[in-house]
């Protein structure tokens, strides 16, 4: 009887595991992860923009995970990775890299973007998908904007992310042993959210406050939970509807949120 309830028990921890892969891999979706955007702005005010990148893939992110299109890696789970072999303080990632980090999470598909800022109040966007089954690198897409509404011009990428990125799903083997499903986002249909989700109003959020936001997240990579703590508090000051950046507190403060 013991031996029963032993062998019962470990197939239900085994199941736990593997329900949740399977999904995924009947789910027919692309898996994608976002990696951080490169800082392409040019002249005398380069550098102002060099942290502005890990918030766009934030942003990016987000916006993604709340389409039917993808299966989405978390945010969080990168960073774990990019930790993990050395490349955390590592500016652009180039596309062997790219791939290699795409095996160990299990993505199909790597999403990279470089942002540029004119300096005038216009901003421009670009995205790619890098395959990494086979290293190809397809599907660029650019969008322009104002400085002074940044996830609007990352809502036009995710859209040409979503609509004009040919990406099929494929077999769900590559890097499965590596594969943290606890790190996914399965994304659902539109129609599946709350009323007041439709009709929440949309933020506008300008480029110095995406900075703020971006250097918040760079400080929790970093484990400095005083920092970031400061950090999004100034930015929920400012925007106390950004939800993300309410969760990112509740996170580094320790505190539970919405």
């Amino acid at each position: 009887m013991k031996r029963f309830v032993r062998s019962a028990w470990a197939l239900a921890i085994a199941g736990a595991f593997v329900a949740p892969t399977m999904a995924a891999a009947q789910a027919n979706k692309p898996v994608v992860a976002v990696l951080s955007f490169d800082n392409n702005s040019i002249g005398k005010d380069h550098a102002d923009y060099d942290g502005v990148g890990k918030g766009l893939q934030d942003f990016l992110t987000n916006d993604l995970v709340t389409n039917n299109t993808f299966t989405v890696v978390d945010r969080d789970r990168i960073q774990q990775v990019l930790k993990e072999q050395d490349l955390a303080k590592q500016g652009s990632i180039d596309p062997q890299t790219a791939v290699r980090i795409g095996k160990i999470l299990g993505a199909q598909y790597m999403i990279t973007g470089g942002f540029m800022s004119d300096g005038r109040g216009k901003v421009v966007a670009t995205a790619r998908a890098i395959n990494v089954e086979t290293t190809q690198i397809t599907n660029p897409q650019k969008v322009t904007g104002s400085a002074d509404d940044v996830l609007g011009l990352i809502a036009q990428l995710s859209t040409k992310v979503s609509s004009d990125m040919k990406l099929p799903a494929m077999k769900h083997d590559m890097g499965m042993g590596n594969m943290d499903m606890g790190g996914m986002h399965e994304t659902k249909p539109a129609a599946a959210k709350p009323a007041e989700t439709k009709s929440a109003p949309q933020v506008k959020m300008d480029l110095r406050t995406a900075m703020l936001y971006s250097k918040a997240l760079d400080a929790q990579d970093a484990g400095d939970s005083t920092k970031a703590t400061e950090l999004f508090s100034q930015v929920l000051a400012k925007f106390p509807d950004y939800t993300p950046a309410r969760q990112h507190l509740a996170k580094v403060s320790g505190s539970s949120g919405d």
